[in-house]
């Protein structure tokens, strides 16, 4: 009988498109993948350490994958198992942890499945991650993650990415080309590029700081796969979206107008102690330069509250920045110490309950925009994606420009792309629609 390995995935769109290809190494291998829930003999789990809950979640996982099956051979992957492997193999039922170059090898490692004492560590220097290994995720037939891009050279005080993640390197352009014809053969409709910081595009392996390619260059060639009915870009840094590639976008056959862009703080002193690489100003630029060409394109922002330092006014200054600012969502995340970096040896840390009351306030004019941005897109004809799963008698998708839309469940709609009219809001703060036109099937 096949052994069978089940994956947890924490964390952003990357680990998902790294999960889903090492699963495909496990299925080459002769592995049976079952989902998470299932008994399994193996369990990998993805980790993720951006915020401090991240950490807290991984004991959760491994709980829940011990109650599962309490004989199964447990393995941690990801930043967290490459920033602190020690740590995470003294958890009580963690058999493997892998390190950053470590986890696309992880089927050498399982020669013996056998239960162990104590966590057994292979995690290299992050220096040694210098290579690029690309990743997308298949599974879900309406949309896939494809990675381009790998690690950071930025020295952002409060990130531990570069010492996870190491240095920017990315894929070569004609590898993203042909992983891209791959997914659209699987009949998926939608692909999200994703990266720890896909504008820095086209750095070489090994150190190279030379752009054989840049993103913009990238956009062009991706815009003209066939197969690719929607093309999205998931994060990307305001220094680093160029005119160009805003321009691009608004004419693409596939890219659609929706742009998730980092703000962090809306006080530039907060940015100088942030290490960004831009200044508020910039951001306010990018924005009009985005709903200039594109005025129902659908902008994302993350924002962290409680920056050590961050006074009153500071605060403020960002609420109002982001309040006047033509945006239509919020990702709030609230400052939580990381080891090694320096913004954890800054002076004047802000209290948790002055932290949370911010976070709570920046929740509730996330909430606001979203409803603004979805009013403003009433009466618009749209086309929407539809996703393939029965949410409590509802089927769910997304217009080109992220607004949400829902309507009774109707499998014949499933990863198919209809032309609809937004009609109104409904009580759950999705939109109600109207087919333009006949149904289009699949």
């Amino acid at each position: 009988m096949k052994n069978k390995v089940a994956f947890y995935t924490l964390g952003c769109k990357l680990n998902y498109s790294e999960t889903s290809t090492i699963a495909r190494s496990f299925s080459n291998s002769g592995y049976e993948h079952v989902e998470f829930e299932e008994r399994a003999d193996i369990y990998v789990i993805n980790t993720c350490s951006v915020t401090e809950n991240a950490d807290k979640r991984f004991k959760t996982i491994v709980r829940k994958a011990q109650k599962i099956n309490p004989e199964a051979f447990l393995i941690a992957i990801g930043c967290y198992a490459q920033l602190k492997p020690e740590e995470l193999a003294s958890v009580d039922g963690v058999d493997l942890v892998l390190g950053a170059t470590e986890k696309f090898k992880i089927t050498d490692y399982l020669n013996d499945l056998s239960k162990n004492e104590f966590g057994e560590v292979h995690s290299c220097e992050i220096q040694e991650a210098d290579f690029y290994v690309g990743s997308y995720s298949l599974g879900d037939r309406t949309r896939a993650f494809l990675k381009v891009q790998d690690g950071c050279d930025y020295k952002c005080t409060y990130c531990t990415i570069p010492l996870a993640r190491g240095i920017s390197r990315s894929d070569k352009l004609e590898n993203v080309l042909d992983n891209a014809r791959q997914i659209a053969g699987q009949g998926v409709r939608e692909i999200v590029l994703t990266g720890v910081n896909i504008g820095d595009y086209g750095k070489g392996e090994f150190g190279n700081k030379k752009h054989e390619h840049t993103f913009y260059e990238l956009v062009q060639a991706l815009d003209k796969v066939e197969g690719v009915d929607r093309l999205r870009i998931s994060s990307i840094e305001p220094n680093l979206l160029k005119d160009e590639t805003i321009r691009f976008v608004a004419d693409s056959r596939t890219f659609v107008p929706h742009f998730h862009i980092p703000l962090q703080s809306g006080s530039n002193e907060v940015l100088k102690r942030m290490r960004r690489r831009y200044m508020r100003e910039l951001y306010v630029d990018r924005v009009s330069k985005i709903k200039g060409l594109m005025p129902d394109a659908c902008i994302g922002v993350d924002v962290i509250v409680g920056f050590p330092g961050e006074t009153e006014e500071q605060f403020l200054e960002t609420y109002h920045f982001l309040n006047d600012l033509d945006i239509s969502y919020l990702h709030v995340f609230t400052y939580s110490e990381r080891a090694n970096t320096e913004a954890a040896k800054m002076p004047d840390p802000v209290p948790q309950k002055i932290k949370q009351k911010r976070s709570k306030m920046l929740r509730g004019l996330s909430v606001k925009k979203r409803r603004a941005f979805y009013e403003s897109q009433i009466g618009n004809t749209k086309t929407v994606l539809f996703e393939g799963e029965n949410k409590e008698g509802y089927i769910h998708g997304f217009t080109e420009n992220y607004v949400k839309v829902r309507a009774p469940w109707d499998p014949s709609l499933c990863n198919t792309l209809q032309e609809v009219k937004l009609e109104e809001i409904d009580e759950g703060g999705m939109v109600r629609f109207n087919f333009v036109s006949e149904k289009i099937e699949a």
